[in-house]
């Protein structure tokens, strides 16, 4: 046969093939109406057939549209484009540095700009920050060496890949790890990082058959030398008030035996932890864990309303400091979570602007500034956010989201479907094998090296020689009227150091 009938022979073929896919096409658009005419639960498909599917379907990839081709750099939510390429960046080891000039708005309220000193200190005058003890009361303190660490991400919410990597790359940068309230997994351990072990409501792993604490396996828990402090959740910023949410979709047969629950039901946490009914109890409760474990515990929780915890710190001071929890992390009410309520994640909580300023300043008011540790947590994931934090009063940042960056998350907004793109938030094994965890450990840790670099640079800038010495005056706030005004002039410190020293800098201020 010639080349010609060869040619013929395929072009009918492919008539054919046409002419099949054309009728399969009417067939299912012809069943598409029948069933789009029948169902009474959407009224766009009942009154338009079939083309009705168009809308739900662009509706759907809108949110990916917008990402890519729309919304421009400062624009998206929860995290913008510029926010994540930076992070990025920053995880690959590449140059942080922009051209041109800065897309960000100065004339925002409430926008942080930083007061470079005249005279800074000069590169051979920079020193790091030293490490900070935690729980100088306890059998077993922490001497905590980083200020930016891992916030809690359980495994279950997370792969095992991303546990693994982010294990790993928190034992490289010299950072901590909070586990999340999924317990304990071999994952944690294997990445040989310094872990912060968190008890949810529903006490994963060291509860007993009824839900309640077991002594015997916080002991034991404890025992491992790599958890290093204990983390009571009250509360998280995308859901204050109500519990964990683990779908069963989520939850393995391994998952399930760290946990304690049982496969195909949905991990429901308690919304507050029982033995807790008020500030009294609170205090036995964080004191009874430091018995049994000998290792500093503190607790997590979503500012409200500052006013009822004034009570909180009295009763410290009526009971001895002694009783005091060792740290207090506070997160934002923008806070995020792999799954939520919608009423809770947009509408409730203090934003950790806010609530972080209210809590150091109760804490340094009663006299506890060397005894308690502050931990800011709520969407900090660049630089600028640590800095800023640290200027208010937080000891340690912690962040969750901008680990998950490092790992490759392209805030896809799938982590409560088991579909994860980028095998961060899923246990389907063909979604978790494009995690490689020897490459993004490597990222991980180069995102909390170069945050960390930063951060001494702003410090550097404003004319210190460590971000710990970064006070309230170093920073400014932009007003609604476009003009910024120091921290320290909104609200005055507590702290005898900054007040005093502000004190000083604001007189000469006001002579110049």
């Amino acid at each position: 046969m010639t080349f010609w009938h060869w040619a013929m022979m395929a072009l009918q073929v492919l008539a054919l093939l046409f002419v099949v896919a054309i009728g399969v096409v009417a067939l299912a658009a012809l069943a598409f109406y029948v069933l789009d005419k029948r169902q009474t639960r959407d009224a766009i498909l009942r009154n338009y057939p079939v083309i009705g599917h168009f809308r739900h379907w662009f509706s759907t990839l809108g949110e990916f549209f917008r990402q890519y081709f729309f919304a421009m750099d400062r624009e998206e939510m929860p995290f913008n484009r510029a926010q994540r390429d930076w992070i990025y960046r920053a995880s690959d080891g590449k140059g942080n540095t922009v051209a041109f000039g800065s897309t960000r708005s100065l004339s925002i309220p409430g926008t942080p700009i930083f007061m470079n000193a005249a005279f800074p200190p000069l590169d051979d005058q920079f020193a790091t920050t030293d490490p900070m003890t935690i729980g100088q009361h306890c059998r077993v303190p922490y001497n905590a060496t980083s200020i930016f660490n891992i916030s809690g991400m359980s495994y279950g919410a997370i792969s095992k890949p991303a546990v693994l990597a982010l294990s790993k790359g928190a034992k490289e940068a010299g950072i901590w790890l909070n586990t999340g309230e999924g317990g304990l997994s071999p994952f944690h351990l294997e990445g040989g990082a310094d872990l912060v072990y968190q008890i949810g409501t529903a006490k994963y792993g060291i509860r007993d058959e009824a839900g309640n604490l077991d002594d015997d396996k916080l002991r034991a828990m404890a025992a491992h030398e790599q958890v290093k402090m204990f983390e009571i959740k009250l509360s998280q910023g995308a859901k204050p008030g109500k519990g964990g949410i683990l779908p069963a979709a989520k939850i393995t047969p391994e998952i399930a035996a760290i946990r304690g629950l049982r496969p195909g039901e949905d991990g429901i946490s308690p919304n507050r932890h029982r033995e807790v009914d008020d500030f009294g109890d609170l205090l036995d409760f964080i004191n009874h864990i430091r018995d049994v474990t000998g290792k500093p515990v503190g607790f997590k929780f979503v500012v409200g309303s500052s006013r009822p915890w004034a009570k909180f710190f009295e009763l410290i001071k009526e009971r001895g400091d002694e009783y005091a929890p060792d740290f207090i992390t506070i997160d934002g009410g923008e806070g995020g979570t792999g799954a939520a309520p919608m009423p809770l994640i947009d509408l409730v909580g203090m934003p950790i602007k806010e609530a972080l300023i209210r809590i150091v300043d109760l804490r340094d008011k009663y006299g506890l500034h060397d005894r308690i540790r502050i931990v800011a947590a709520g969407k900090l994931v660049n630089p600028a956010d640590v800095a800023w934090a640290i200027c208010a009063g937080a000891d340690f940042v912690c962040s969750a989201r901008g680990f998950m960056f490092s790992l490759g998350c392209i805030q896809a907004l799938k982590c409560n479907k088991n579909t994860c793109p980028t095998g961060i938030t899923t246990h389907d094994p063909h979604l978790q094998a494009g995690l490689v965890v020897q490459d993004k450990y490597k990222k991980v840790a180069a995102y909390a090296k170069t945050t960390t670099k930063e951060l001494e640079m702003i410090a550097h800038s404003v004319g210190v020689l460590e971000p710990r010495q970064m006070r309230r005056r170093h920073v400014r706030i932009v007003q609604a009227d476009g003009t910024s005004v120091p921290l320290d002039r909104i609200v005055p410190s507590f702290h005898r150091e900054e007040y005093e020293d502000g004190a000083e800098s604001y007189k000469i201020q006001t002579q110049l």
